[in-house]
């Protein structure tokens, strides 16, 4: 008979097989339609490779791209933040990776991004292999979400926690960033 905490790890461990075992094709539409502050644009669909040359730079611009899921309720919590610093900061370039399923993006994602004004760009990641492409993103990631990478051409900080407001992100980018 398992424990609680056991059947809530197999939980755990089936949901995110789960979803990393859905394959669409990579979709690349970018119509945009306006309201209020909010933009739909389509929701590109990548896998490890596609999205792998948005995590690195040569610039001196700073980056920041989080890793979060419309079920993670630290990651929802942080959306907020990551959007206010957003329309504060309009040279910091903000990239939220998706790791929702594919079959989703119309029926879930889109309106969950509409009804919390979320204007960032989105792409979903869909790779199964996420053993691998944790691993190559960084090799101290234990794969819990959100997770977020700063960066520009010179830094790199990886942050596997929720942000807890916006003063929070504005603090670490202020001590490890040329601004």
């Amino acid at each position: 008979m398992l424990t609680i905490a056991q059947k809530n790890i197999v939980f755990l461990v089936a949901t995110l097989l789960f979803c990393i075992s859905c394959k669409e094709n990579k979709e690349e539409q970018t119509t945009e339609i306006i309201t209020s502050n909010y933009i739909e644009t389509e929701i590109p669909v990548y896998n490890f490779n596609d999205l792998e040359p948005l995590l690195y730079t040569n610039k001196d611009k700073i980056y920041i791209v989080n890793f979060w899921a419309m079920w993670c309720a630290p990651c929802v919590k942080e959306l907020p933040y990551l959007q206010q610093l957003q329309a504060k900061n309009p040279d910091i370039e903000i990239l939220l990776v998706s790791l929702d399923f594919p079959k989703d993006i119309d029926t879930k994602l889109k309106p969950f991004l509409k009804e919390r004004n979320i204007s960032s760009k989105v792409v979903l990641l869909d790779d199964p292999d996420a053993n691998s492409w944790i691993d190559k993103i960084n090799p101290e990631w234990s794969g819990a979400i959100p997770f977020t990478i700063i960066f520009n051409n010179e830094t790199r900080k990886f942050y596997e926690r929720s942000f807890e407001n916006l003063e929070d992100i504005e603090n670490e980018i202020s001590k490890n960033f040329k601004q």
